[in-house]
């Protein structure tokens, strides 16, 4: 036989209901059906809540009383199609409401609400719902579950005598009906036959007790999810259903306050190896998660990641404590004693501290019962006041197979300090099979996510990204972002998530990732946004795996840095300002990423989607030193000294650099020399060198003058220029050579010059607006290493950034 649990949303709607009327009646085609039935979603709630309104002698408990009245006849109205069905069963429920109503009456008169009075109470929803179930399910039978769940008083409240249960549950199935209904959660005392109860979700109690007694062959909890989750699906999105677990690790979660079964529901079937399945009543194809004892071919390490949200941590010190036997049971004593519960200790091995985890609501009730029972001590010195520290949350990472796999402690704490998170406690029993720690409770979400992404539970590996610029670059990233998205979801399980874009006025942000597909119409439409504004955004914003993406030239932006990486958000920046700043703070930059575990790339300041700083970074890490770099790094002078010619003057070409996108909008920048002296300043750090910007050597071919006043006074000067370059160019001709802006760097020392090159010089052939750099080092001495390819325009440039973004998600 089977006993199948149907929770309080599987009763709690037409639609509900009915799947229950077809899951049981499929089943019972089978074998023998014990359903064991909730109140119906929301009526304990609003029964408990009906009572505290009568002792308060207010009058509208009759209200609520008549709404839960009506609730249940328009249930019986929707559902019972027979005549006289549907008339016994609502003699039999006005029977009920009547019993309530005379209840509510008198707590309403005497202005008294008793446990007895209100575990009363309470009992009714559940002797409700089985009265419609059973009259629902045709042939069924209702047994009552009062006359053999029983419970005694023991430690300040009601707990479950199994023997006497057990036995009673075997008299009374002793003749098995092909399908028998029983309210769940209900109990009576053994001693003075008052109705108790088994505490709140105790249905699943009582099916895990009944099942228990009668060896039946499974336990089936039905419910609203598919089973045990990898973690709250509300918090991540990416979670799946887990396809089994030991009786260890479902008691693991669900006392670490995964809420799909009740806890002590698993100790009753777990000695008696009956299998739990959890299973969806609005999904009964799907095949739910199975708990029991082994579990074949289990390779992951971790199942599940669980967390109770609104922890508080009580600190109980003292140098008194230290090798005295006892103190420990005194804590949990005095606390038990007081009805609270602690779901984490954590000790120190000094023995000098104890901290204990309670919920938040039970925190001022702890500190004041165990500074009560220490108050001698803490009057004499020898310990100090309990110390509470709220608002927390604590999570538990858990698996049976932890303790066969080296390393996992490692990785759970250096992910969570790599994402900016630290453990306040944290505690781990000899089994290996749960750990646990103490967050900050605003640091929730992002633990979670975190760590489901780092221990494979995802799907996919998720990097969340702001790109902030949505001008050319950020405009061809985004495309290329969103051309790439179904590619790498598949090929590679990355999922590059856009939470946040920023143009120059606006920002829109979506933690859950925004449409690609008309992400610019979206921006039209919100709200203004500038700096500080977004930093705030995104900083408060506090996602996982997050990485912010400057595609702009602004200076404002570029100033964000430093904060981002101190929140342990990794930066890519298009933008040359920080990395050719002062010194010390490109080097707090580099410093500040290191120390946090976070990235801060900027491969395209230099030569766009050129493979130039890693192949840098890649020759000093292998022990190699650069001596020497030469290189043309500006792809708009290149493009302006291969394209002047006989009928193509020098102003003219300025100008089609500027409308072919080569140039910045005010072509001086390039023409100053200025671009490519932060591309050399970037290099020769990334070489390791300190250089500033003043140290560079610059020998212009544009007079000063003309870097003066507004750019329609530069256009309207510029032509004044094309005489004496087209005849030095004519000469240039003669010679067989040709220009090249050539930055140079040699042992430290740097340098920016317009150069005549000749035909045997391997600048010589560049052509359009490539970029070239010649790297001589220890190893390439001889024979320089030279890279060469498009070192401008914005699909060059936005591929390298994007080449940045891989690079961190492949870490």
């Amino acid at each position: 036989m089977k006993v199948m649990k149907f929770g309080g949303t599987s009763v709690g709607s037409v639609s509900s209901i009915r799947n229950l009327k077809n899951i049981v009646e499929r089943e019972v085609k089978h074998q023998p059906i014990i359903v064991v039935v909730s109140a119906l979603s929301g009526i304990t709630d609003q029964l408990i809540a009906t009572a505290n309104v009568a002792l308060s002698g207010n009058e509208n408990w009759k209200d609520s009383y008549e709404k839960m009245k009506e609730r249940h006849q328009k249930m019986i109205d929707a559902i019972i199609d027979n005549n006289l069905d549907r008339e016994i069963l609502v003699n039999k429920v006005d029977t009920l409401f009547e019993q309530l109503r005379s209840i509510y009456y008198g707590v309403y008169l005497i202005h008294d609400l008793s446990e007895k009075t209100m575990n009363a109470i309470v009992s009714y929803g559940e002797r409700l719902s089985s009265q419609i179930v059973c009259t629902l399910i045709r042939g069924s039978k209702l047994m009552d579950s009062l006359e053999f769940i029983k419970t005694e008083h023991r430690s300040n409240k009601q707990m479950l005598d199994s023997d006497l249960s057990n036995k009673l549950v075997k008299d009374a199935f002793s003749e098995m009906p092909r399908v028998s209904v029983v309210p769940g959660f209900i109990a009576t005392d053994k001693n003075t036959g008052e109705i108790t109860n088994l505490g709140r979700g105790g249905s699943d109690y009582t099916s895990s007790i009944i099942a228990a007694a009668l060896d039946a062959e499974m336990l089936e909890i039905w419910t609203d999810v598919d089973g045990f989750m990898t973690a709250d699906p509300k918090v991540i999105k990416t979670a799946y259903t887990i396809n089994e677990l030991s009786y260890v690790e479902a008691m693991e979660l669900c006392n670490f306050g995964a809420k799909v079964i009740y806890p002590p529901t698993i100790y009753p079937v777990c000695i008696k190896n009956i299998p739990i399945r959890v299973k969806n009543t609005f999904n009964p194809e799907n095949p739910g998660t199975i708990i029991k004892d082994k579990i074949e071919d289990d390779r992951k390490a971790i199942k599940g990641i669980s967390s109770i949200s609104g922890t508080t941590l009580i600190t109980v010190t003292g140098l008194s404590m230290v090798g005295v036997r006892g103190v420990n049971r005194r804590i949990f004593t005095t606390l038990a004693n007081n009805g609270i519960s602690v779901f984490m200790v954590s000790q120190a091995s000094s023995e000098n501290s104890t901290s204990i985890g309670v919920r938040d609501e039970d925190a001022d009730d702890a500190v004041r019962v165990l500074n009560k029972e220490y108050a001698m001590e803490i009057e004499t010195g020898a310990m100090f006041p309990m110390h509470a520290e709220s608002g927390l949350a604590a999570i538990a990472i858990v698996g049976e197979n932890m303790k066969h796999t080296p390393g996992i402690a490692g990785k759970l704490f250096g992910t969570l300090g790599r994402s900016g998170i630290s453990v306040i406690a944290c505690a781990q029993g000899a089994s290996e099979t749960n750990i646990s720690f103490v967050v900050d409770g605003k640091y929730l979400r992002k633990s979670l996510n975190v760590l489901h992404d780092s221990f494979f539970l995802s799907e996919y590996k998720v990097l969340n990204l702001f790109i902030c610029g949505v001008g050319t670059v950020g405009g061809k990233l985004i495309e290329q972002i969103r051309s790439q998205y179904d590619k790498l979801k598949k090929n590679s399980q990355l999922k590059l998530n856009v939470v946040g874009i920023a143009s120059s006025k606006n920002a829109i942000f979506n933690r859950d990732g925004l449409d690609l597909d008309n992400y610019k119409e979206q921006l039209k439409l919100s709200e203004p946004s500038n700096s500080m504004l977004l930093s705030e955004n995104i900083i408060n914003m506090n996602i996982f795996n997050s990485v912010f993406v400057d595609c702009t030239a602004s200076k404002d932006i570029a100033a964000l840095y430093q904060s981002f990486l101190e929140h342990n958000i990794s930066v890519i920046a298009a933008n040359k300002i920080a990395a050719s700043s002062d010194y010390d703070s490109y080097l707090k930059l580099k410093h500040t990423a290191l120390a946090r575990g976070v990235k801060f790339r900027f491969e395209t300041n230099v030569g766009a989607g050129l493979p130039i700083i890693g192949t840098i970074n890649d020759l000093l890490l292998s022990g190699d030193k650069i001596l020497k770099i030469e290189a043309v790094l500006s792809g708009t002078l290149n493009f302006i000294f291969n394209t002047i010619a006989a009928d193509v003057p020098f102003s003219e070409t300025v100008r089609r650099a500027k409308e072919q996108g080569y140039s910045e909008p005010d072509p001086r920048i390039d023409l100053s020399g200025t671009d490519v002296i932060r591309k050399l300043v970037i290099l020769t750090r990334e070489a390791g060198y300190k250089v500033e910007q003043a140290d560079v050597e610059k020998h212009l071919f544009v007079p000063d003058d003309y870097f003066k006043g507004s750019v329609e006074e530069f256009w309207d000067r510029l032509p004044k220029l094309d005489s004496d370059f087209e005849e030095r160019r004519q000469k240039l001709e003669k010679e067989g050579k040709r220009w090249r802006f050539v930055a140079t760097m040699d042992h430290g020392k740097t340098s920016v010059a317009l150069q005549e090159i000749g035909p045997n010089h391997p600048f010589y052939n560049l052509e359009g607006s490539n970029n070239i750099v010649l790297l001589t080092t220890e190893r390439y001495k001889e024979y320089p290493m030279l890279i060469q390819g498009y070192g401008a325009g914005a699909s060059v440039t936005a591929a390298g950034v994007f080449a940045n973004i891989m690079s961190i998600a492949n870490v």
